[in-house]
C-alpha cells in the first residue's frame, strides 16, 4: 500500500503573501535576533552610537536573509509512503516505510520530515535528512501500534526546511494520506466436529443435482459469462426475459456468525472488554470456518449481513477465501455498538431453516430476547452460543466458575431449544471456550447416541 507526491520547496503567492510566509517561518531563535536588532538600533539612535547600529543592522538583516533565501530556494522533493502490512490484527506492529527523492537539479539543504498519525498509534515521528543529492533518494521507517481495532488514517507527510543557523523554517506539506486498518485478534481454533454436518452442512460434498427433463428443469436468469447454449427457450418465453439451465453444482456447507452488538447487551469499554471479546470471538470463527471450506456471512442484530452480495448473502465458491475473510475483518475493525435493544432484526434475516451452522456471540440477554434468540435454532441446522453476560463477565478468573442464577436460566432455555450454549467468563480464550461447546455438545448428545463421533 503506498500514498505519494511531490512538494515544492518555494511556491509564488504574490509579493504579499511571501513576505508573510517568509516572516512566518521565523523560528524562536531568528525572532530573538530580530527583535535584538530591533532593540540595539533604537539604543543606537537614542545613543548616538554607531558601533551599536551595525551590530543591530547584523542582527536585524541575518534572520530576514535567511527567510527569504530559505523561501526563494528551488527544488522539489517527492515522497512516498508504504505501510508493512496494510491490516494488522490489534496488538501487533506495522512499519511504515517513507521515500523522499530529489527531483531537482540543485542539492538540498537540512531536511526535516514528519509524518501525521492518530496519537493512539504513537507517538509523531519525526527525521532529520542531511543533504541530498540531485537525483538522490533517502529512506527512513518507523512503527505503529494500537491496541484498539479501527481504520486509523495516516499523513499528510510534512517536509520542514530550515537554514543552517536555525533562524527560518517552513513547513511544506504532501498531499497524498494512507490507512491503516487495525482488525481483531484472530485466535487460531481447533477442528471440531460441529453440530449440524450430519444434516447436509458438514463438509459440503453433496449437490444440487440440476433435473434433466425440459418439463422439471430449474432455470435461473442469464447473468453475463452463461453459455448460450444453456439458454431455456421455453423458460425465456414464460417469463420475457433470458433465462439458463442450472448445472450441477456442489453444494457448499453453510455458516452464519452472528454478533451482538447492542449497547444494552455490553458493560465497560477498552480492549479487555466483554463486547471486545466477542468481536474478536467472532472473527476467529469466521477464519476458521473459511478456512474449513463454509459458504460464511457475518450478520449483527440489526439484521445487516457482510457480504451481502447475491440472494442468501453467504460469501459463495467464487469468492476467494482471503478476500472473503478480509471483507469481514475489515467490517469487524469498525463495527461499533448498535442503539437496538432487541435481536427480532437478525432473527427475520435468518429465513426458511437452510442457513447451516449457526455461531452466536451475545451479551446480556433478558426472558424476552433469551425467547427471540431460542427460535433461532428453528432456523438453522446446528446452533453454538457464546453468552458474554455482565453476571459472570465481572467475576474475576479465580472465582468460583459457572454461571450464576440469573445466567443459568438464560442458558437453560437455549439449551433447551436445541442450542449449544456456554457462558464465556472473563480471561478465557476463544480457543478455550470453543473447546468448551465442544465438550459440551458431546456431553449432551452422548447420553441419546452413545459415543460422540469425532
Amino acid at each position: 500500500m503506498e500514498a505519494g507526491g511531490t512538494a515544492g520547496a518555494g511556491e509564488d503567492r504574490g509579493e504579499g503573501g511571501g513576505i508573510r510566509t517568509a516572516l512566518a517561518g521565523l523560528t524562536t531563535r531568528g525572532r530573538s535576533f530580530l527583535a535584538a536588532g530591533i532593540a540595539a538600533a533604537v539604543c543606537a539612535y537614542v545613543l548616538g552610537q554607531s558601533d551599536l547600529l551595525r551590530v543591530g543592522l547584523l542582527l536585524g538583516v541575518l534572520p530576514m536573509v535567511c527567510a527569504a533565501v530559505l523561501y526563494r530556494t528551488r527544488y522539489r522533493v517527492a515522497g512516498s509512503r508504504r505501510l508493512s502490512p496494510g491490516r494488522v490484527p490489534a496488538g501487533s506492529e506495522a512499519r511504515v516505510h517513507l521515500r523522499v527523492d530529489n527531483v531537482s537539479r540543485l542539492p538540498t539543504g537540512l531536511l526535516m520530515l514528519q509524518d501525521r498519525v492518530p496519537y493512539v498509534l504513537g507517538p509523531r515521528p519525526r527525521f532529520v535528512l542531511d543533504r541530498v543529492e540531485p537525483g538522490g533518494r533517502r529512506e527512513v521507517s518507523y512503527r505503529v501500534r494500537s491496541d484498539l481495532r479501527g481504520r486509523y488514517p495516516l499523513g499528510p507527510l510534512q517536509l520542514r526546511l530550515t537554514d543552517p543557523f536555525g533562524l527560518c523554517e517552513l513547513t511544506r506539506s504532501f498531499s497524498a494520506h494512507d490507512t491503516l486498518t487495525v482488525i481483531p485478534r484472530v485466535e487460531a481454533l481447533p477442528p471440531v466436529r460441529l453440530s449440524g454436518e450430519a444434516k447436509g452442512y458438514g463438509e459440503g460434498r453433496q449437490r444440487s443435482l440440476a433435473l434433466a427433463g425440459d418439463d422439471d428443469v430449474i432455470p435461473r436468469g442469464y447473468r453475463y459469462g452463461d453459455d448460450l447454449r444453456r439458454v431455456h427457450w421455453r423458460s425465456t418465453a414464460r417469463y420475457g426475459e433470458l433465462m439458463v439451465r442450472r448445472e450441477e453444482q456442489p453444494q457448499r456447507a453453510r455458516c452464519t456468525v452472528l454478533l451482538d452488538t447492542r449497547v444494552v447487551a455490553f458493560d465497560g469499554t477498552g480492549p479487555d472488554s466483554a463486547f471486545e471479546w466477542a468481536v474478536s470471538g467472532a472473527a476467529s470463527v469466521l477464519v476458521h470456518m473459511l478456512e474449513r471450506g463454509f459458504s460464511v456471512r457475518l450478520l449483527t442484530d440489526t439484521g445487516d449481513s457482510v457480504p451481502g452480495e447475491g440472494a442468501d448473502g453467504f460469501a459463495g465458491a467464487s469468492q476467494g477465501t482471503a478476500d472473503a475473510a478480509g471483507l469481514m475483518l475489515d467490517t469487524l475493525a469498525v463495527i461499533d455498538h448498535s442503539d437496538g435493544t432487541g435481536l427480532s432484526s437478525a432473527y427475520d434475516t435468518l429465513r426458511g431453516g437452510n442457513e447451516g451452522l449457526l455461531v452466536a456471540f451475545f451479551g446480556d440477554l433478558d426472558e424476552e430476547q433469551a425467547a427471540v434468540a431460542a427460535k433461532m435454532r428453528q432456523r438453522s441446522g446446528g446452533a453454538l452460543a457464546f453468552v458474554l453476560d455482565s453476571e459472570t463477565w465481572s467475576r474475576e478468573p479465580a472465582d468460583v466458575p459457572g454461571p450464576l442464577e440469573g445466567s443459568a436460566a438464560r442458558l437453560r432455555m437455549l439449551r433447551e431449544s436445541g442450542w449449544t450454549a456456554v457462558t464465556v467468563p472473563r480471561g478465557a480464550t476463544v480457543e478455550e471456550v470453543w473447546r468448551m461447546a465442544d465438550h459440551e455438545r458431546t456431553t449432551v448428545s452422548a447420553p441419546a447416541g452413545g459415543k460422540a463421533a469425532r
